[in-house]
């Protein structure tokens, strides 16, 4: 069985997973330490540039919530992801639950990096 190679890791990241995408291949998906507070989505989405990262998908939420919810505040973290003019999803990280919400509200986020490997 063929392994997957998990990329180096800087002090403070944590490995969130492998997504295989249409073509087959890897993206791995890097957790980046530490998370912003409360901000819009506009806002929150310059803040991951930033910092070389980006907001993650609702899918790397969702598997963030099952696996690393002891890195996240039990708040409200917004996705990568906008639904339709004006709204963006959100995790929330004290239920699990994903819904869309008014990208002018404030929420925090956390930024993730992706590697193709």
């Amino acid at each position: 069985m063929q392994q997957i190679q998990i990329p180096p890791l800087a002090e403070g990241e944590i490995y969130l997973g492998g997504f295989v995408v249409a073509k087959g291949d890897v993206t791995h998906t890097i957790l980046l330490p530490g998370d912003n507070a409360d901000a819009t989505w506009q806002s929150q989405m310059e803040w991951a540039k930033s910092i070389g990262g980006d907001l993650p998908t609702r899918v790397e939420l969702a598997v963030a919530f099952a696996k690393h919810r002891d890195q996240f505040e039990r708040d409200y973290y917004w996705s990568n992801e906008s639904e339709g003019s004006g709204w963006a999803w959100y995790q929330t990280f004290s239920s699990g639950s994903q819904t869309c919400n008014v990208r002018g509200n404030e929420l925090r986020a956390r930024a993730v990096r992706r590697l193709s490997i």
